[in-house]
């Protein structure tokens, strides 16, 4: 059986059919060399078969001959590879995806398990688990570079760091930011983790709720009242879904990632006076 399509392209987590097997891939390597890992399942059999192959080469699916074209990444996480079936007639295009880069963060140290309890008792909340550990292993982190979160604006500067447990610099200490980044605007519910280029990064203050947030400094606007702290509180709008995850897709950033400059009527951003009895 011949593929119905000369081009496929699967994403993380995801399988993709082209007619006489479906597509998978195990892992991806940004290298050097690029390689994956792709899976080729065929549809009239039980067993599947795995491909190591660097980016370019070839590999059999049944009696067709496919490439490995291109590799496109957003984050460790998130990505989609591209494969492309050999024809007589195939045009060898160049990959124009984009490698993942590993986060560039110098930690500041360790905390040991009773610096974390007498941090959550100043805190007078407990830390969700995986930002525990994180803090457990950082202590908070320097960025090298600026640093983004590719598809949200989301950006970190080196004098920006994620916040640890810092009482001889306050401006860098996790207690001290919610006095300075939170109380103003959000409810002991949250927990400020860090200040970004253009906005706020919180975790949540319950537990069971893993996931990083970030709220943008046009919408922390408003009087301190309980109405409109639930008003900013439901911008929220979660990064990723742990800090694990988070810095996984926290990328240096190069010039090419900047957006072009915009310039915004009048009434575009968040009215403060839309904050009044908790309104949007």
């Amino acid at each position: 059986m011949r593929s119905f399509t000369h081009v496929a392209v699967v994403q993380n987590n995801a399988t993709t059919p082209v007619g006489p097997a479906r597509f998978g891939v195990g892992w991806v390597d940004v290298g050097p060399p690029v390689r994956a890992e792709i899976i080729v399942m065929p549809f009239q059999r039980d067993e599947s078969f795995a491909h190591e192959v660097t980016l370019g080469e070839t590999f059999p699916v049944g009696e067709e001959t496919w490439r490995f074209a291109d590799l496109d990444m957003s984050s460790a996480d998130e990505w989609e590879v591209t494969v492309r079936r050999v024809d007589e007639d195939e045009v060898m295009e160049p990959p124009t995806g984009r490698l993942w880069k590993r986060a560039r963060l110098r930690p500041y140290g360790q905390l040991d398990e009773a610096q974390l309890q007498s941090l959550e008792v100043a805190l007078g909340a407990q830390l969700p688990r995986g930002y525990r550990d994180w803090l457990a292993r950082n202590n908070g982190a320097q960025p090298e570079v600026p640093h983004h979160v590719p598809g949200m604006p989301v950006a970190l500067l080196p004098p920006g760091p994620l916040f640890g447990v810092h009482p001889e610099y306050p401006p860098f200490d996790l207690v001290y930011a919610q006095r300075r980044h939170r109380d103003l605007w959000l409810s002991p519910a949250w927990l400020v983790i860090a200040k970004a280029v253009s906005g706020l990064l919180v975790v949540s203050a319950e537990l069971g709720n893993e996931s990083v947030y970030f709220v943008h400094d046009f919408d922390l606007v408003g009087p301190a009242e309980p109405a409109a702290t639930a008003a900013r509180e439901r911008k929220l709008r979660a990064v990723a879904w742990s800090m694990y995850e988070f810095i996984g897709r926290l990328t240096p950033m190069e010039l090419d990632h900047l957006p072009p400059a915009e310039i915004h009527p009048p009434g575009t951003f968040t009215d403060p006076a839309n904050y009044e009895n908790g309104q949007l």
